[in-house]
Order: C-alpha cells, then sequence, then structure tokens
C-alpha cells in the first residue's frame, strides 16, 4: 500500500525509455509513494524522441533539454546525474526513481542509497545487472501493460512449471523460513521484504501472477491463510512451509 507522505522524484532517461511506459509507470510509482518531482531528459530537437510530447504533457512531466555536445558521449546521463546530486542534497525527499536500462547509473544509484534514501529503478530486461543489485527494487517495464490480462503477454505459470523452477522455490523457502515464527508461520509482508532484499529485481507478475500471494499460492508448496488482526482492519496473510507441517509430531489422543 503506498504512502502518500513518502516523497518521489522521478527522473527519466528518454534517450533509453519508451514513452508508452509512461503512464503505467507513474502508475507504479504511486505504490511507493508521491512523486514531487517529474522529469525526463533527452535532446528534444530530435526527432526520435517525438513520441514523448504527448506523454510530457498528458502526465505532466517537465522536459529538460541536454544536447548531444559530442558525438559518441551520453550528455543527457550527465544531466541527469548532476540534477539528481541536487535534489538528494536538498534533503525533500525520501526516496529516487530512476527509469534508464543504462549502467551509467550504477553510482548513482548506490551513492542515493548510502544517503539513506530508498530507489527503485526501471528499466528494460536487458539492464545490467550492476544496476539492478544498485537498486532496493527494480521493475522491469515489460511487465508494465496497461492491457486487460487476457491480452498480457505473460500468462500464469502452472504449478508444475512453478515447482521446476529451483531457483524461485528455493527464493520462497528460504524467504519464509527467515521471516517464520517458531511454528513455521511468516508473514507474507515480511517474506516480500526479504525477497525484496536478496533479489531486488523479483516480481511475481513476471511468473503471471499480479500479487506475491497469488504467486506463492499457485505453487502449491505453501499452506496460506488469512487471519483477521481484530479491530476492523483487514485481514493478514500468513505463509508456511508445507514441509514444516510434515515435520511436526502428531498430536497424542
Amino acid at each position: 500500500m503506498a504512502n502518500d507522505s513518502i516523497k518521489l522524484a522521478v527522473l527519466i532517461d528518454a534517450d533509453n525509455a519508451q514513452p508508452s511506459i509512461a503512464e503505467p509507470l507513474l502508475a507504479e510509482v504511486a505504490k511507493y509513494g508521491t512523486a514531487h518531482v517529474k522529469r525526463a531528459y533527452g535532446d528534444w530537437t530530435s526527432t526520435h524522441l517525438k513520441g514523448w510530447k504527448e506523454q510530457l504533457l498528458k502526465q505532466s512531466i517537465q522536459p529538460i533539454q541536454q544536447f548531444g555536445y559530442t558525438s559518441g558521449k551520453n550528455a543527457t546521463d550527465s544531466a541527469m546525474i548532476i540534477d539528481a546530486m541536487d535534489l538528494l542534497y536538498s534533503g525533500r525527499f525520501d526516496g529516487f526513481c530512476i527509469v534508464s536500462s543504462d549502467s551509467d547509473f550504477t553510482r548513482l544509484a548506490a551513492r542515493i542509497r548510502e544517503s539513506g534514501l530508498i530507489v527503485y529503478g526501471f528499466g528494460e530486461r536487458k539492464t545490467p545487472d550492476p544496476f539492478v543489485a544498485a537498486c532496493d527494487k527494480f521493475v522491469y517495464t515489460d511487465i508494465l501493460d496497461p492491457k486487460p490480462d487476457e491480452e498480457r503477454p505473460l500468462k500464469p505459470r502452472t504449478a508444475a512449471l512453478l515447482k521446476q523452477d529451483t531457483e524461485l522455490v528455493n527464493l520462497l523457502r528460504n524467504a519464509v523460513d527467515a521471516a517464520s515464527d517458531d511454528d513455521g508461520w511468516a508473514g507474507l509482508g515480511g517474506v516480500g521484504s526479504i525477497i525484496t532484499k536478496q533479489r531486488p529485481n523479483f516480481d511475481a507478475r513476471s511468473y503471471g501472477y499480479n500479487k506475491l500471494s497469488e504467486l506463492i499460492t499457485a505453487t502449491t508448496l505453501f499452506d496460506v491463510e488469512r487471519r483477521s488482526p481484530g479491530d476492523g482492519r483487514p485481514k493478514v496473510i500468513y505463509i508456511r512451509n508445507k514441509k514444516t507441517r510434515k515435520n511436526e509430531p502428531s498430536e497424542q489422543a
């Protein structure tokens, strides 16, 4: 659930991102906080950025002009990094959203995190691993698809396919174990937090599921309970590895 009090700065490398992602991107950003700054960087005199104009106006994104001074050098990256540092030193923000698939922003993400702020990265699947790892959370833009569920390219994987994904199974089981109490039950929030810390680019939508709880349930490897904390508050999801249940001593009659 988004916290409206969290102030975010959204910086978009327009030379390295498609205009079609603008609307779903900002919808995703809204899950994490409020975008108080929305800027897109590029050489707006260039014809290859003309598709951005409509989105800049529609989404109220401020275009920042940056001419390419020298062939082969990316002046846009430099301008974006300088602005990011200025915004960081202003002390007005709780986090940054860096939209690019360029590894040049790896050190920037690390530096922002060193100051205690959160960094959300957004980019294509080709994004180099160092930049992904430098972010607190990284979202691949291909899953930010505004189409209806039935038209989306990523269909839900079956339980059989999910179980065959050893890396996924180990990641989920280890996270549940790490967040569990003495009875083996773990709150979904704690599990999700551990997973993100281990793999910033993890997203249930990459497996065809909108939520982590749906993905975990689909594996059929875990017990899932929805418990009411009372006082009219929403139910909380708890998860337990089915292996834990099998290892429990049987109750005596």
